[in-house]
């Protein structure tokens, strides 16, 4: 399979490098489906950097990130968290969603995070663990209009002095980022899928709709046209029928959007 090539459209990757050269810790900030992930990614394959990841969510707990006490042949050994393994390791931590986090495991985090970079595992007697120097941590947040998060407190984020604000790509380079993932020509088609996701995306930013389409929308999209399927069917597919579970109104209202812009 042909490696997809990552576009950096707004240098984001230059930031973070030299976040990482000054030991600074980076927050990107953006909504769903704007490549903050793959931002990640390639920041770390380009530079050779192990790294360890984790999604937050209301089901994290403190022992995801610290670990667990477990009973072996009636022994109890410590099995750590990707946190410890990550400062042990001096890998980039990657936490994804971080203002999902419930309030004590941000308060655990916390401890990691401040100048001295080390915690106190009182789940293993009291064992301090220091991160080694080159220990990175990257954080994401979706905005608050988003289901399940929250404002993150002060404390956390004065830990993260950097700050990337990541949108959706301007429409020439959404265009490009969707050809990487697709064989066949339909510029044409794709244009005018960007240019839909877009109107949701506005519409959906000033609540007139419930939901926003990300980058993963338009490119499926253009994988569907691969496939030989009619522009019309794949927008229906992709950018409308998701809308009928907030009822026929609100599908009916992007299902006309579709029409104008495909054709019947």
């Amino acid at each position: 399979m042909e490696e997809i090539q990552y576009l950096d459209w707004n240098k984001s990757s230059d930031i973070i490098k030299k976040a990482y050269e000054a030991g600074l810790f980076v927050l990107v900030i953006g909504p769903k489906g704007t490549g903050k992930t793959s931002l990640v990614r390639n920041f770390t394959e380009k530079n050779n950097i192990n790294s360890e990841s984790i999604n937050f969510s209301l089901r994290t707990r403190e022992s995801h990130l610290i670990g667990t006490k477990t009973l072996t042949d009636g022994t109890v050994s410590f099995d750590e968290g990707i946190l410890i393994k990550s400062m042990r390791n001096g890998d980039v931590l990657y936490l994804d969603e971080i203002n999902a986090a419930e309030a004590d495991v941000l308060l655990r985090l916390d401890e990691a995070l401040d100048d001295r970079r080390q915690i106190v595992l009182k789940e293993a007697a009291g064992e301090v663990i220091k991160a080694k120097e080159n220990w990175f941590v990257i954080a994401t947040i979706n905005p608050l209009t988003h289901s399940g998060t929250k404002e993150l407190p002060p404390q956390i984020l004065s830990r993260f002095p950097v700050r990337i604000r990541l949108e959706y790509p301007p429409e020439e380079v959404e265009l490009e980022i969707v050809k990487e993932h697709i064989s066949g020509n339909h510029d044409s088609e794709i244009i005018q899928a960007i240019k839909l996701a877009n109107t949701l995306r506005q519409a959906a930013a000033v609540e007139e709709l419930f939901y926003s389409p990300s980058l993963r929308e338009t490119i499926a999209f253009a994988k569907l046209l691969d496939k030989q399927m009619s522009p019309k069917e794949a927008a229906n597919i992709v950018f409308g029928n998701v809308y009928t579970q907030w009822g026929n109104i609100e599908y009916q209202k992007v299902s006309d959007i579709i029409t104008s812009m495909f054709g019947n």
